[in-house]
């Protein structure tokens, strides 16, 4: 185990600096401890995580730092409800380049990744998305060395680039998979209808992605192009459903950004060359999505409205999501030459009292309708691509709870009257 009081960052750190640490399964939790516990000593520091699974933010914890994120995901909701988490609007996409140009300063990068190979280069291990960037950018790196971190190929990091290094070994985080429900299971089904042989897929992490890939192990020659992959991924090619061979870039390689899931991921990826890690400038990039033929996205929301306006950030006042990569995801599943983007979320919420097709959101959009191709509730699946507003209500409508139709049926009847 890493041993927090060990490490003392006040060596490193500067009254005022901006700290950017690795997210989820990458987190640098014996860094994340150390900076807990000493940086009421330094003061006036800020810290900006992506996502975070390992629990070690809470109201409580992160009083010597103002922590900032993209959006409330994983237990950063708790700070969220709590009012001590910042919200900075993004696409996971954007982090990297703002680092870059200094829009989102970095004084500090802390990461976590593999014990170095014979040349002397660390694996990013389970997160690529903005680390290099932050590596980059930032005036002291200082990098968890685990042991228990898979080497993964694709980004890596030389010795050279890291100021200070602590050698631990821990487990990494790791997140489970999710209890499945009947309403996950009807989604899953409705969405995996979209997706045959040789299609390249990518999902986050979740029941229904989790359900899906169970679904999908018939398939021949998928593909997988992804922010992130989870346990299925591996089942998947247990399976043999997942070959890449079809894809007419990376060819025999499944792409992700993020290993999110437990240690049956972790030991797969291990100097695996059937995976390779990449930045978001390549897993979210529209030009080398447009490169993948019949790609199909699956992501989640919050709620939708008639006319296809996506929500997955806030409900009311409660902050719930973020932007992540839905837009890039949405965008370059639709615009894949025989793809489709498919946005899956319960009918109702709340326990039924609720409904998820809405006429009008409660929170921010966070997909505008225009670039909305599919969305899926247990009830079935609207393709609302190429389609009117006043056809999106009708079909909405259909796949919406049943207690609920009669009610946005006449909420729509002016959309369906004006044509707007």
């Amino acid at each position: 185990m890493g041993d927090s009081a060990a490490i003392d960052l006040r060596r490193f750190l500067l009254p005022g600096d901006r700290i950017v640490i690795g997210q989820a399964c990458g987190e640098p939790a014996t860094l994340i401890e150390a900076l807990i516990e000493q940086g009421h000593e330094v003061g006036g520091l800020s810290a900006f995580i992506s996502t975070s699974f390992s629990g070690l933010f809470t109201p409580e914890t992160a009083k010597s730092f103002r922590l900032s994120s993209m959006g409330a995901m994983g237990s950063l909701r708790a700070m969220s409800k709590a009012h001590e988490l910042d919200v900075v609007p993004c696409h996971v996409g954007q982090i990297a380049p703002m680092i870059t140009s200094g829009d989102m300063a970095c004084d500090v990068a802390l990461i976590q990744v593999s014990p170095a190979d014979a040349d002397g280069n660390h694996s990013l291990g389970l997160i690529s998305d903005y680390v290099q960037a932050a590596v980059a950018a930032a005036r002291v790196v200082i990098a968890e060395v685990n042991d228990q971190v898979p080497y993964t190929f694709g980004e890596t990091i030389p010795a050279s680039a890291i100021d200070y290094a602590v050698y631990v070994s821990r487990p990494p985080v790791e997140v489970r998979s999710a209890p499945i429900t009947d309403t996950d299971m009807a989604m899953a089904q409705h969405a995996a209808a979209f997706i045959g042989d040789g299609a390249v897929i990518q999902m986050g992490i979740g029941a229904v992605p989790e359900v899906m890939l169970r679904l999908l192990r018939d398939r021949r020659d998928l593909g997988v192009h992804s922010g992130m992959v989870g346990d299925g991924l591996v089942d998947l090619i247990d399976a043999g459903a997942v070959t890449n061979a079809r894809k007419r870039i990376d060819a025999g390689v499944s792409i992700a950004g993020a290993l999110i899931g437990t240690r049956r991921l972790y030991d797969f990826a291990h100097q695996n060359p059937q995976l390779r890690m990449c930045n978001t400038a390549y897993t979210h990039e529209a030009a080398v999505m447009a490169q993948l033929d019949d790609l199909v996205t699956i992501n989640s929301a919050l709620e939708v409205d008639l006319t296809g306006q996506i929500n997955a950030e806030q409900s009311g006042a409660a902050y719930l999501g973020g932007t992540g990569g839905q837009l890039d995801f949405v965008r370059g599943g639709a615009r894949s030459p025989g793809g489709h983007a498919i946005i899956a979320l319960p009918a109702t919420a709340k326990r039924g009292t609720i409904s998820r097709i809405t006429t009008r959101l409660s929170g921010p959009v966070t997909t505008p309708r225009s670039d909305v191709d599919v969305i899926v509730t247990e009830f079935g699946s609207a393709q609302l691509r190429g389609q009117s507003l006043a056809e999106r209500t009708k079909r909405l409508i259909a796949i919406a709870h049943p207690d609920f139709q009669e009610e946005l049926s006449r909420e729509a009847h002016v959309i369906q009257q004006r044509g707007y």
